[in-house]
């Protein structure tokens, strides 16, 4: 049973990616608010479940979210081509802006500078788009299921983690065979 967002950490249940921050931006600079977090939200059209502890800082100009949460993450093996389970610790901390006043809902003026995160209208500091950027940024450009991994024959494509492949280990693949030649003695 998912629990509602104003759930915190002294109270059983978890929180959703989606937080109602109304009543903490009414109070004062560094009120905090601690979360545990245990969510299953879409990331590049995969469900990816979030686990950990997130605190949630009051500050001059909106909302401070900090903490550690764990997923983890299906890759493909660069050297063998096989799916794995590639775990993700983050350390978040990024902080959120409102769009319009809690008090009035006068719309805000923004930061200048980019890439900022924004509090909607409605008061919901929403978290997927940070996660998101973070598992993008996480994520290594040629991941290995392991740092033994020995890929793929390139002759026959046999994956050479399950076993050594039957072709002859001389043997040159047809596409190097004429640069082959040009080392070898009989030229």
């Amino acid at each position: 049973m998912q629990a509602s967002v104003y759930d915190c950490i002294d109270t059983p249940g978890t929180v959703i990616m989606q937080i109602n921050v109304s009543q903490q931006m009414k109070e004062p600079i560094g009120s905090t608010r601690k979360y545990r977090l245990d969510d299953t939200t879409d990331i590049e059209g995969v469900n990816t479940r979030f686990t950990g502890d997130i605190q949630l800082t009051r500050t001059d100009r909106g909302i401070l979210v900090q903490g550690t949460l764990k997923t983890s993450i299906e890759l493909t093996c660069s050297r063998c081509l096989t799916t794995f389970t590639y775990p993700v610790v983050m350390n978040i901390e990024e902080e959120f802006f409102p769009t319009a006043d809690v008090f009035s809902g006068t719309v805000l003026p923004l930061p200048e500078e980019t890439g900022y995160f924004t509090i909607d209208e409605k008061h919901i500091l929403n978290l997927i788009e940070p996660l998101r950027q973070y598992i993008a940024i996480v994520t290594p450009m040629k991941p290995l299921c392991s740092d033994t991994c020995a890929g793929l024959c390139s002759v026959c494509g046999q994956n050479l983690n399950e076993g050594q492949c039957r072709c002859n280990e001389n043997k040159v693949n047809p596409v190097w065979e004429k640069l082959a030649r040009l080392n070898s003695p009989d030229t």
